[in-house]
């Protein structure tokens, strides 16, 4: 019987969880994708290292081994490792922005997303159908194409909002959006929206006694944009788990590239874990 917790992580910069600049000099570095989706996840082992780290350094690090687990050690039976008390899944997007020419950023969502973030947060809503936003969504009209019904404009097309109803129980708890830019898409519909929206930039490598590229040393990198929220489940075998110590929420890094301006969220922790 485990306790059932989970965090909603909220990107606050660029967030890089994938193939890194050392392996794949020369390509296009992607982010980890979830296999149904196309969208990017958080790997639950990217989750607990950091979640271990912080600890090894916080006030509460002599419980580092009690949650976390024994690391092996030499000379003793079975190595001495002991079993962790504390069990995280991979981070599933909930929200994503997206640009909107001429109009406010979107997030946008899908039933088969949403679908996993209530399985996590518990409860028996009604599960938005695609096309849904809120009445308050700020978006064009155009009564002459014999629609009253609102568009938004993308990059790359165009989505009539077919379905309005409150969304306010869709907003994950601790993370700043707001029910008027939220809006959901079909399943088959979120992958293209995804790439559209993602973070994308080119780096190089300079030699070190001149500014010159270093041999292929010239790649790309994409990351999920600042304003994401991801939801992930922990489970516990004893509740009293406090990695914040006397708050709920912290600001944490993921990912790599983080020296330069990538990975910082916040995370916010809810459930039974302590």
């Amino acid at each position: 019987m485990y306790h059932k917790a989970y965090g909603i992580i909220e990107t606050l910069a660029p967030l890089h969880v994938g193939a890194s600049a050392g392996e794949e000099m020369g390509n296009l570095n992607l982010i980890f994708r979830d296999q149904f989706t196309q969208t990017g996840i958080i790997p639950g082992s990217s989750i607990r290292g950091r979640f271990r780290a912080d600890m090894r350094s916080g006030a509460n690090k002599g419980d580092v081994n009690q949650w976390y687990g024994h690391e092996a050690v030499a000379g003793q039976s079975d190595g001495g490792t002991t079993e962790a008390l504390v069990k995280f899944e991979y981070a599933s997007l909930v929200w994503f922005p997206v640009f909107c020419p001429g109009q406010p950023v979107v997030w946008v969502s899908c039933p088969r997303l949403l679908k996993r973030y209530q399985m996590i947060i518990g409860g028996d809503a009604k599960i938005p159908q695609p096309y849904t936003a809120d009445n308050s969504l700020q978006a064009k009209q155009f009564s002459e194409q014999k629609t009253t019904r609102k568009i938004l404009f993308f990059n790359l097309g165009f989505m009539e909002i077919e379905h309005t109803q409150d969304m306010q129980s869709w907003i994950p708890q601790g993370s700043s959006l707001q029910k008027n830019s939220l809006v959901v898409v079909g399943d088959n519909d979120i992958a293209m929206l995804h790439d559209m929206g993602l973070y994308r930039q080119s780096r190089v490598k300079l030699q070190d006694d001149m500014k010159k590229v270093a041999g292929g040393a010239f790649f790309n990198v994409e990351a999920i944009p600042e304003g994401s929220v991801f939801i992930f489940p922990v489970g516990l075998k004893e509740i009293g788990w406090n990695p914040f110590v006397t708050e709920a929420e912290q600001e944490m890094y993921f990912g790599g590239l983080e020296s330069v301006g990538f990975g910082r969220c916040r995370v916010t922790l809810a459930g039974a874990y302590q």
